[in-house]
C-alpha cells in the first residue's frame, strides 16, 4: 500500500499556485516570462534538499532531477515524469489566493473576492464525487493554476516518497518541470540528454483515473490580405480596404460548425484567435484542429477556399495563406511500444481507480516529447474548470496521481528482466 501524506500535499499545492508563473505568447524570450523561474527555483531548492543532488535549473527555466534507481536489477530503463510550471495566458494568475474547502457539501460556492463567480454542481457535474472531501479553488478574481501546478505537486509528494520508502523499488525516476507549454514552447529548449528518459509521463490531466494517449494534431494559419491603399478622402475607384476583406471573411466563417464553440469528441476545427492590420495589409492567425494530418488537410484546403472566394469580391485585393506545423497527435508514436500505456493502466488500477481512456481535444508537452524520442501519454492530476476563474481541483485526485507514480514505478521495475 502507498501512503502519500495528504497533508503535505494539499500545502504543497497550495503554496506553489501562490506564484504567478503566467507565460506570454508575444514574447520572443526563453522562458518568455522570467516569472516563470520564481517557481522553478524553489523546485531545485526543495529536489536538492530531498537529497536529489542532480537537480539543476538551467538559464531557459527548465528543472531536472534524478531520483536513483533503488533495484538490483540491471535493465530497468529511467522513466521521466513532467509537468510545466507556467498557467495560461486566457486568465490572471496574479495574486492567486487558494482556498481550501474542507468537507464539501454540494452546494453552490460563491467565491468571495467575486461574487458573480460561483461554482455549481450543476455546471461541473464532477463535484458530486467530492461531496465530503477537500476542494481547493480561488477566490474569484484569478485562475487557481492547477493546470498545471498539481502536476507539479503530484510529482513532487511522488518523489518524496519514494526517497522516504526505499522498500518500494524501481529505477532510475527522471523528474522534468518545463516553462511556457501554455503558450506552445514547453519544449522548446529542453534537453533531451539531461531529460535521460526513453519513456516518459505527462501529469497535465483531468479526472481521476483517467489516461490520454491521443491529442490533435495541430497547425497555425496565417490568411494575409493585401488591400490597395489610398488617400480616403480621394479614395472612389481605387482603395481597396483589406481590413474590411478579413472582416468578411470572418463573417463568412460558417456559425453552427467547424468551431471550438459548436465541436467535440473527434470532431475538428478551425478557429481564428486574432487579426490585425490596415487597409494596405491585414491578416488573420488561425489554429487548426484534428486527430488526423488527412483532416488538417482538409480544413486548410476548406478554409483557403471560402478565404479566395471572399477576396474574389474585391476586386485589386490578394490573398496569401501560411501553413505552421505545430505539433502531431502522439498516438501515432505511442501506438509503436504499447506497453508504455499498459504500464499506465495498471498502475492506475493499483491505485483503486476505474480506468478511463480519453483523448486530449489540445496537446500537451507529451504530443512533441512523443516525436522528440521520448514516448509521453499523459496521466490525471484532478485538474478542472481549466483557464478559468472558477477552476478547481479535488485534493483526493492528487493523492490518487501521486500514488499513480509511485505504483507506476513498482511496474516498470517489475516488468523488467
Amino acid at each position: 500500500m502507498v501512503l502519500i501524506n495528504k497533508s503535505e500535499l494539499t500545502e504543497r499545492f497550495m503554496r506553489y499556485v501562490q506564484i504567478d508563473t503566467q507565460s506570454d505568447p508575444n514574447s520572443e524570450a526563453q522562458p518568455t516570462t522570467e516569472k516563470q523561474k520564481d517557481l522553478s527555483i524553489i523546485l531545485q531548492q526543495e529536489l536538492l534538499q530531498m537529497g536529489l543532488q542532480d537537480a539543476v535549473l538551467d538559464e531557459y527555466g527548465y528543472v531536472y532531477a534524478t531520483v536513483p534507481s533503488n533495484t538490483d536489477k540491471q535493465n530497468v530503463p529511467a522513466v521521466c515524469f513532467c509537468s510545466h510550471v507556467d498557467t495560461a495566458p486566457d486568465c490572471s494568475g496574479t495574486n492567486v489566493k487558494p482556498i481550501l474547502h474542507s468537507n464539501y457539501d454540494g452546494n453552490d460556492i460563491v467565491l468571495p473576492d467575486d461574487n458573480t463567480q460561483v461554482l455549481k454542481m450543476s455546471d461541473a457535474h464532477y463535484l458530486k464525487k467530492h461531496i465530503g472531501s477537500e476542494i481547493i479553488t480561488a477566490s474569484g478574481l484569478t485562475l487557481l493554476g492547477a493546470d498545471d501546478k498539481s502536476g507539479v505537486a503530484v510529482i513532487m509528494q511522488a518523489a518524496k516518497t519514494l526517497i522516504e520508502n526505499p522498500s518500494i523499488k524501481h529505477g532510475d525516476v527522471k523528474i522534468v518541470f518545463t516553462p511556457d507549454e501554455e503558450v506552445g514552447k514547453g519544449t522548446a529548449k529542453i534537453d533531451m540528454e539531461k531529460v535521460g528518459a526513453k519513456f516518459g509521463y505527462t501529469l497535465d490531466g483531468g479526472e481521476a483515473g483517467s489516461l490520454e494517449d491521443e491529442t490533435f494534431s495541430a497547425d497555425a494559419a496565417v490568411i494575409t490580405v493585401f488591400g490597395i491603399s489610398a488617400h480616403p478622402g480621394y479614395a472612389k475607384g481605387s482603395l481597396v480596404n483589406a481590413t474590411k476583406v478579413v472582416g468578411a471573411i470572418l463573417d463568412t466563417l460558417p456559425k453552427n460548425e467547424w468551431s471550438p464553440e459548436t465541436t467535440e469528441k473527434r470532431e475538428g476545427f478551425v478557429h481564428p484567435v486574432s487579426m490585425g492590420g490596415i487597409a494596405e495589409k491585414s491578416h488573420i492567425n488561425f489554429i487548426v484542429r484534428d486527430f488526423t494530418v488527412e483532416g488538417l488537410k482538409a480544413h486548410h484546403e476548406r478554409l483557403q477556399k471560402l478565404a479566395k472566394e471572399v477576396v474574389a469580391n474585391f476586386p485589386g485585393a490578394t490573398l496569401e495563406y501560411k501553413i505552421q506545423e505545430q505539433y502531431r497527435n502522439m498516438k501515432e508514436v505511442l501506438d509503436q511500444v504499447p506497453h508504455v500505456a499498459e504500464y499506465a493502466k495498471e498502475a492506475i488500477s493499483r491505485a483503486g481507480l476505474t480506468l478511463k481512456i480519453e483523448s486530449i481535444r489540445g496537446g500537451t508537452d507529451g504530443s512533441r516529447l512523443s516525436y522528440m524520442g521520448l514516448p509521453s501519454p499523459n496521466i490525471f492530476t484532478g485538474m478542472q474548470g481549466i483557464h478559468s476563474k472558477l477552476e478547481w481541483i479535488g485534493v483526493n485526485d492528487m493523492v490518487k496521481a501521486s500514488e499513480t507514480i509511485v505504483h507506476l514505478c513498482q511496474v516498470w521495475e517489475e516488468r523488467s528482466q
